[in-house]
């Protein structure tokens, strides 16, 4: 433990997700011991994000207008939706470059030890926003975790009541890993999602 304001900032680091104490305490040193470290940008980008970033009123990206980069971009094939958790979903999709689609982003995933439930989430929004326009494809890309598979099984049951058509991202043995690491689920998987060769 160190002297107040020192442990107050170690603190607060130690709030974000992902950061752990050793991780806080390092960051809160950085920025003691490097000089030329810019606090006030910092401090000014913050209140910035706080202030101009929204979500975006027809999909819930994030974005600095009303409506996000994806959703205004006209190149964009209208007739299909990827619906994810979270905007940084929708980047790691965009890192890929293989779809071109729209997306729709729940802001999370149905958890009911977390007390969410499809209420808490954008679902209402996306029934919505299937109704006002023509879908050929409804993809759901939601973590292969079991609240992502709740999310999913649950959106399926809903969106084939509707008669839209619904995928799922294929799951499975990633590139590079070695079968004895793999779990049960992912190692399942992989069997039903196998493709043949040749």
């Amino acid at each position: 433990m160190y002297d107040g304001i020192v442990q107050e900032l170690i603190d607060e680091f130690g709030r974000l997700p992902g950061i752990g104490p050793k991780s806080a305490q390092r960051i809160a040193f950085h920025i003691l011991q490097t000089q030329n470290f810019d606090v006030s940008r910092l401090s000014e980008l913050l209140i910035e994000v706080r202030e101009k970033v929204r979500f975006c009123e027809v999909c819930g990206n994030i974005t600095q207008e009303e409506r996000c980069a994806i959703c205004r971009d006209p190149r964009r094939d209208q007739s299909l939706i990827c619906v994810v958790e979270e905007p940084k979903d929708v980047v790691a999709i965009e890192r890929t470059r293989q779809f071109r689609g729209l997306y729709h982003v729940l802001g999370g995933a149905i958890s009911p030890i977390d007390g969410i439930g499809p209420d808490d989430l954008s679902i209402p929004q996306l029934m919505t926003r299937l109704s006002s326009t023509e879908v050929h494809e409804v993809i759901i890309a939601t973590d292969p975790n079991l609240e992502g598979e709740a999310t999913a099984a649950y959106l399926s049951r809903l969106l084939t009541a509707i008669e839209v058509p619904v995928t799922r991202l294929a799951s499975g043995l990633p590139v590079g890993g070695d079968l004895e690491f793999a779990d049960e689920v992912t190692l399942g998987r992989a069997f039903e999602g196998r493709q043949k060769l040749g």
